[in-house]
């Protein structure tokens, strides 16, 4: 069974919400309310490069940016950004993670692993409780023999000799784990990290340099203890916000929280009316959605046609909007896909594609590889939705983006291997 199914009955046993009006809401005012919670409806261009505020005032926005290893292009949290900024400067980005004096974001466990706002972190210990959230606890690794006094020897040679990587620790011949088969030193520090007693201080080379909280810690970080309920509540109305317009069960799954423990706290948040219910189009016709109500003038500014998405960009397969299953269904009649982790001859899209917004429609995807030697960035596989026309304002609009990714990314070039249809490829390369 995967992750999203263990949350697919959840919407049948949560009560009524409170209703908002009689109106039923379009399809246009539904996409225009989730892709700006999600910042992804300003248009291109119209912002120069992105302030260390404006980047930090995302990344509460969105709650979580999570973190991916895979490297056949920038790595997906930093795509996130550029989904929504366009180019930026990275090392602006690791400054506001890994810089004393200036870290304002943690590396955590949120959605998942996560960049997460420094001012939400007393909000996320709850996570360390394996019955309630789908992060890892190391809890049972750390009942086994030895395993708890390796914890703290570990600790302890970090308090003395300041942040290390893994590699500083000579284990390369000792029994590995069962934990991702991993080295008894990386269980050891991945346990100290998520119990919070080490944070990650830095990274080299993409690797974890791990130090204790009390040196990496800003001191002006609220660590107020917060009673388990009431944090994982703010956790799910951070979720109701950014989602836009979801159903009951992406709220679990946005916050990475067990479905069946999180059931009380759902029903708490319908029963106060901190969520309400809508009626709403989805591709297959009227159906109930819920509204965080802090977003309902959001909602009908966009029903009146103030709020539109006029951005085109390209989304990591990570990224944060495509966390509420099947949403990307009933709103676009798009599926997104994963499909790094199949073999290659089961994939129907490549092996890591990027779907393509263009201003409230997902119109296509691609699977993009950047030949870091030669400066050229392929596309594997290019693919518009069926039924999408590439005329010349929506080739326009994946011009400018793919302008702005091929810059950010260093590449000089692009190539298109294969393009379904073969007129959306050679389009876009005459615009380019």
């Amino acid at each position: 069974m995967q992750l999203w199914d263990k949350f697919a009955n959840l919407s049948h046993s949560i009560p009524m919400a409170k209703k908002s009006s009689g109106l039923t809401y379009p399809l246009s005012a539904l996409r225009a309310t989730v892709l700006h919670t999600q910042h992804l409806t300003t248009p291109n261009n119209a912002i120069s490069t992105p302030t260390s505020d404006a980047i930090v005032n995302v990344v509460q926005a969105l709650g979580y940016v999570q973190i991916d290893t895979l490297h056949v292009v920038n790595r997906a949290h930093y795509v996130t950004l550029w989904a929504r900024f366009g180019s930026y400067d990275i090392e602006e980005f690791h400054k506001l993670i890994y810089h004393d004096g200036q870290r304002m974001l943690y590396e955590g466990w949120g959605h998942a692993a996560s960049i997460i706002p420094l001012q939400h972190y007393r909000f996320h210990r709850w996570r360390i409780d394996r019955e309630v959230s789908y992060n890892p606890s190391f809890h049972e690794w750390a009942s086994k023999t030895g395993n708890r006094e390796l914890a703290m020897q570990t600790l302890e040679r970090i308090r003395m000799e300041g942040g290390l990587r893994v590699g500083d620790f000579e284990d390369k011949d000792a029994q590995r784990g069962e934990w991702y088969d991993w080295r008894p030193s990386k269980n050891a520090l991945e346990a100290l990290f998520a119990w919070g007693d080490l944070m990650v201080a830095d990274r080299l080379n993409f690797q974890r340099v791990y130090d204790v909280r009390e040196r990496v810690l800003p001191e002006w970080v609220d660590t107020t203890p917060v009673e388990p309920d009431a944090a994982r509540r703010f956790c799910l109305e951070q979720a109701a916000k950014g989602l836009g317009v979801f159903e009951p069960r992406h709220l679990t799954f946005y916050a990475y929280m067990r479905a069946t423990p999180a059931h009380l706290l759902v029903k708490a948040l319908i029963k106060d009316g901190v969520v309400v219910e809508i009626q709403g189009e989805s591709i297959n016709g009227r159906k109930t959605w819920l509204v965080h109500r802090d977003n309902l003038p959001l909602l009908q500014r966009a029903a009146e046609g103030e709020v539109r998405a006029a951005r085109t960009t390209f989304l990591a397969p990570f990224d944060s909007l495509f966390w509420a299953g099947d949403r990307d269904q009933k709103l676009w009649g798009f599926n997104q896909l994963l499909e790094c982790y199949k073999p290659a001859d089961q994939r129907i899209y490549g092996y890591f594609s990027f779907p393509i917004l263009h201003k409230d429609r997902l119109v296509g995807r691609f699977d993009p590889k950047l030949d870091r030697q030669s400066g050229v960035l392929y596309l594997n596989a290019l693919y518009l939705e069926p039924g999408v026309v590439p005329d010349d304002e929506l080739i326009a609009g994946v011009a400018t983006a793919m302008r702005d990714f091929l810059a950010w990314h260093g590449a000089a070039a692009l190539k298109i291997e294969k393009s379904e249809p073969a007129v959306f490829g050679e389009k876009l390369l005459r615009a380019l």
